[in-house]
């Protein structure tokens, strides 16, 4: 609880008076042979070595985060770490599916971190990278972290859709992995619930924000007890808010600040 208290104590504080460097990429794709965008910002004043990879939502896309949240620019200013917010697709959910131009699991693994590390020189240790993002993209985070802990030592979710079954025909995940009725067994290995036994102890660094009107609250709260239960430490945080930018342009605050003292501690203990 203090060190979560801690980070709030930093985004009461923060404040800046730079401008980060945004920037639009088109990041090559062999697996689905094509080229998909990404937004790189860059902290305007420092080299950054530690890189955030900060994923939207269902029926949104690369430019969201930096478009609805201005203000991340300038906490990644702040911060000094880079932030990338990749193209997902419109209902990908950062899966590897059966269709060929569904293959996002492997693009954010194994296409977009070495073509990010190589072209900014940033650290490629799992210490210098993070994971989270919003809705389907909060999912995506957790999903892609604790199936990768090799490549993430630090993940988040705000607002995840972090359980898909209690939503059999919402936002086309039967058009992905099948109905749930039929495929029982693909829809418990495709949500991030379903995979809570994958984390080795101590092996990554979590925190979890949901709002309190949000559709997904239930399943967030159910996430939490699951991971407490099963004595996974993690950062879980609530606050009013509904499922919209209203919430996500607050959270993202906490979200940074969290990843910012994740990476602090990575560099003291060098």
């Amino acid at each position: 609880m203090k060190k979560l208290l801690s980070f709030f104590a930093i985004v009461i504080c923060l404040k800046t008076a730079h401008a980060a460097r945004v920037d639009t990429v088109d990041v090559p794709s062999a697996r689905m042979n094509k080229e998909i965008k990404a937004v790189v910002i860059s902290p305007e004043h420092t080299k950054a070595t530690h890189v955030l990879y900060l994923l939207h939502g269902y029926s949104g896309k690369y430019s969201d985060w930096v478009r609805r949240a201005p203000r991340l620019a300038d906490l990644v200013d702040a911060y000094g770490f880079m932030v990338v917010c990749p193209d997902g697709g419109y209902d990908s959910w950062y899966w590897d599916t059966e269709q060929a131009d569904y293959q996002y699991e492997t693009f954010i693994t194994r296409e977009l971190l070495p073509y990010i590390e190589r072209s900014y020189g940033v650290g490629s240790d799992r210490f210098n990278r993070g994971i989270t993002g919003l809705s389907m993209g909060g999912h995506g985070a957790l999903y892609l972290a604790f199936r990768h802990q090799d490549l993430f030592a630090f993940a988040g979710s705000t607002s995840g859709g972090v359980d898909i079954r209690p939503f059999p025909n919402n936002w086309n995940i039967k058009q992905r992995i099948g109905s749930y009725h039929d495929h029982p067994n693909a829809w418990n290995e495709h949500t991030v619930m379903g995979l809570i036994h994958l984390i080795q102890p101590g092996n990554l660094q979590l925190f979890i924000d949901c709002g309190t009107d949000d559709f997904f609250f239930d399943v967030n709260n159910r996430l939490h007890e699951q991971l407490t239960y099963h004595n996974i430490p993690h950062h879980y945080l609530t606050m009013p808010g509904k499922h919209d930018w209203n919430y996500w342009s607050r959270s993202i605050d906490f979200q940074m600040a969290f990843f910012n003292q994740c990476f602090q501690r990575t560099e003291a203990t060098k």
